[in-house]
């Protein structure tokens, strides 16, 4: 059975993502956008294994169906999609990536005509034609090819501050994990004074053995390299460019919630941001709440899925709106999760307050408070599944020792405790896991919460 994540189709290639069924879901798109009237649609496609070919079968879709289609004319990032659309005249993308999935696996993302991913309500159609779409005879188009990534790159260095990125010598090192961001840090900061080194900058549809996802134990890599040469940071990609993971001058793992935080103090304090609101998912760090308050700016929690945020984006004008798996998007440019354009701002504070990342992170927490965070990803058989739909509905009131204050169950099932603490369980929409994320003001707290959690599912 297809059915859409929280972010795109996802499936093993050569069990249920075959080209018939790359077909299907193209079929199925593409019968959704001739009832809407449109008619542009750009398609790309990241470094996953075959993920060119299954371009091409999107393509074929397209054009035997009397689409005006194109093909980026490499490998690019799912932003440089979104961008397309929303900058380059296309009514609709599609991405073929598996985004951050193991290497087995691969995928279809659509992004809609606004330059985000589709909403639910999009998505639903597309769906619903699935049932009866069958695969579709494709003509043999010989593909037409367009410089997305060269429109995007001009377009990225015209919104970064490459006067203050040329103030002071820095050391960047670029993880690409393999992925199709390879080559964004070096030639958006040409003509800078950083530096970038960039380590597994070449196509490996292995991905090196593991997922292209960059969480701490991804991340060795990167982080004796940084140590190595000295660098002032490290910075690495999945595997389709739109999410970030960053590593302070001593190698160290900056976790994603405290990104989140970077990106938002500097656009609040440094940028001046305040027309508008912050979106951040179930899954986020309590330190946006104080933040806001503290600016005098709304916040907005969702369901987790950055399609979740886009449905605000939709309604409402968003400065800011991130989630903790990474993705973080600057709704200026585009209301998309973009892995380039956030290290670019990471940069542009750094230099804007003249300290190390991790000086930074200090200050905040002398600001508004410490926060310490973690998730582990538990395999989800058919009992731990179960026992979480009963958590849901009947949450308990206590924690070990921590006391339940509030409980929110919008996305899986979230205990919030006296004081600002939480712990999140929720089922992946991608993969056949339970999530299990905490946030506490100790690292000593945070570990026995997990360890409460864990046990809780047993």
């Amino acid at each position: 059975m297809i059915k859409f994540g929280t972010d795109g189709w996802r499936a093993i290639i050569g069990d249920t993502f075959t080209f018939d069924n790359v077909r299907r879901v193209a079929y199925a798109h593409a019968t959704v956008l001739q009832e809407q009237g449109k008619k542009r649609v750009i398609v790309g496609y990241d470094n996953r294994f075959m993920s060119e070919l299954y371009a091409l079968e999107v393509y074929r879709v397209f054009k035997t169906l009397g689409f005006e289609c194109f093909l980026t004319n490499k490998a690019c990032t799912t932003p440089m999609v979104s961008f397309a659309v929303k900058y380059m005249g296309f009514d609709n993308g599609v991405m073929i990536t598996a985004s951050h999935n193991p290497p087995e696996y691969n995928g279809y993302k659509i992004k809609d005509s606004f330059g985000g991913s589709a909403t639910q309500e999009f998505i639903a159609k597309v769906e619903e034609k699935l049932n009866y779409a069958e695969p579709i005879k494709t003509e043999k188009f010989q593909p037409e090819h367009v410089n997305v990534w060269g429109e995007y790159m001009r377009e990225v260095r015209s919104r970064a501050n490459l006067e203050l990125l040329s103030q002071k010598d820095i050391v960047l090192v670029h993880d690409a994990m393999y992925g199709s961001a390879i080559g964004t840090y070096s030639h958006a900061l040409s003509g800078t004074r950083i530096s970038v080194h960039g380590i597994r900058s070449y196509r490996d549809p292995l991905f090196g053995g593991h997922a292209p996802e960059p969480v701490e134990k991804h991340l060795e890599p990167l982080s004796l390299k940084v140590r190595a040469i000295g660098a002032d940071l490290g910075v690495a990609n999945d595997g389709d460019g739109d999410r970030i993971a960053l590593l302070d001058e001593r190698g160290n793992f900056i976790n994603a919630q405290l990104v989140y935080v970077l990106l938002l103090y500097h656009l609040l304090k440094n940028k001046g941001k305040r027309e508008g609101i912050v979106v951040k998912t179930v899954s986020t760090t309590y330190l946006t709440d104080r933040i806001c308050k503290a600016e005098g700016v709304e916040l907005k929690e969702v369901a987790v899925g950055f399609k979740n945020i886009n449905e605000v984006i939709l309604k409402e004008k968003v400065i800011f709106g991130g989630e903790e798996s990474g993705g973080y998007g600057i709704v200026e440019f585009l209301p998309e999760r973009d892995g380039l354009f956030s290290g670019l701002n990471i940069l542009e504070l750094m230099l804007l307050l003249d300290k190390p990342i991790s000086e930074v992170i200090k200050d905040i927490f002398k600001e508004y408070g410490e926060a310490y965070f973690k998730r582990i990803d538990l395999h989800a058989g058919e009992d731990k599944k179960e026992r979480l739909k009963s958590l849901i509905q009947n949450p308990p009131h206590k924690l070990g020792s921590f006391r339940v204050e509030k409980v929110n169950t919008v996305d899986g099932l979230k205990l919030v405790f006296e004081g600002d603490g939480w712990v999140l369980f929720r089922a992946s929409g991608t993969e056949p896991l339970i999530r299990v994320y905490a946030e506490m003001p100790t690292e000593r707290s945070l570990e026995e919460v997990l360890r409460e959690a864990t046990e809780l599912l047993e």
